[in-house]
């Protein structure tokens, strides 16, 4: 079978993460291959290519003519233009979060990648965390969900708000999992160091009737990345950062998986609450994600995080963006 030749459009911090894992995948499978690399800062364009045996790409075009595979990890701003052009010449592409700056531009590629009926994922690393992976066997039913997802200050990404570069992975993972319209957004949020929203608060309101409330901030002394689900019978919580999940759920009998914390009685039935500690998978979470949209266009899959998911997550960003700075003014 003919390799996938891949490229990665984009060498900043998180663009080397990524022609690091795909220099692993590459080593591990033989099924796809890198084709080259291109930045638009000629200095680290020459200097990662020549590093790596890569030939020269002096434009993105140069690169897009000789790959099946895109990786775009450049700033949001120019996701629209490039992956435009990745897709309108027949290349599966990846794209890092968030999809686009707007939902007009996202909602384009959407239809351009159904014309050309390519595969197209969206870089929301935090589906495929071990804390959320560990999760896949349980009945996950939320009607009421807290997400803190807290950073120290990073000069990266602040070419976007704390909405759009923290928040839209809880949106993103919240969304999946509700699977319900939203009906209503309640927000509030302030730049303090940048010119941007740096910290945030959003309560989500769902057709179904559940509730999200969260918060992100990247003005924080310390990391945190929680997650808590509230819903019938179980309570959830997933920490992001410690990639670990626990479940606390009421049962009757007994468990050899779980652990009987306390009993009672509920009308004429003893009730038990066990607690649970899912076994987490060792996984490096882009390492599986990028392997992933690789079968998937193999396999002729849909990819895990589709380019409509990324649309969703953006456009309810977007809303609570807009509702903040209007409120704001």
């Amino acid at each position: 079978m003919k390799k996938l030749r891949a490229g990665i459009f984009g060498l900043g911090h998180l663009g080397k993460i990524h022609l690091k894992v795909l220099k692993e995948i590459c080593s591990e499978r033989d099924d796809i291959e890198i084709a080259g690399i291109y930045d638009s800062k000629k200095e680290s364009n020459e200097s990662i290519s020549l590093e790596n045996n890569f030939q020269i790409n002096n434009s993105p075009e140069d690169l897009i003519a000789k790959i099946d595979v895109a990786i775009i990890v450049t700033p949001t701003s120019t996701h629209y233009d490039l992956a435009s052009k990745t897709i309108n010449a027949g290349i599966n592409t990846f794209i890092e979060k968030p999809v686009c700056d707007t939902t007009e531009e996202a909602t384009k590629l959407l239809a351009l990648a159904k014309d050309k009926k390519l595969k197209v994922q969206i870089g929301h690393i935090e589906r495929f965390n071990p804390a959320i992976l560990a999760l896949d066997n349980y009945k996950l039913a939320p009607m009421f969900i807290e997400t803190h997802r807290l950073s120290q200050f990073n000069p990266r990404g602040t070419d976007v708000s704390v909405i759009q570069d923290l928040m839209i992975h809880d949106i993103d993972i919240i969304l999946n999992l509700v699977k319900s319209k939203v009906k209503k957004i309640d927000a509030n949020g302030v730049a303090i160091i940048t010119d941007k929203i740096d910290i945030a608060n959003a309560r989500i309101q769902f057709e179904n009737g559940c509730v999200a409330n969260i918060t992100a901030s990247r003005i924080s002394m310390n990391k945190m990345r929680k997650m808590r689900l509230f819903q019938k019978s179980a309570y959830i919580s997933i920490d992001f950062l410690q990639n670990t999940s626990e479940v606390f759920r009421l049962g009757e009998g007994t468990s050899e998986s779980s652990i009987a914390l306390t009993e009672f009685e509920q009308g004429n039935k003893n009730i038990k609450i066990f607690y649970e500690r899912p076994p987490v998978m060792e996984v490096n979470s882009m390492k599986y994600e990028v392997n992933k949209f690789i079968d998937a266009i193999i396999n002729n899959d849909e990819p895990i995080v589709t380019l409509e998911d990324g649309l969703q997550a953006l456009e309810v960003a977007n809303e609570i963006v807009s509702l903040i700075e209007s409120g704001s003014l």
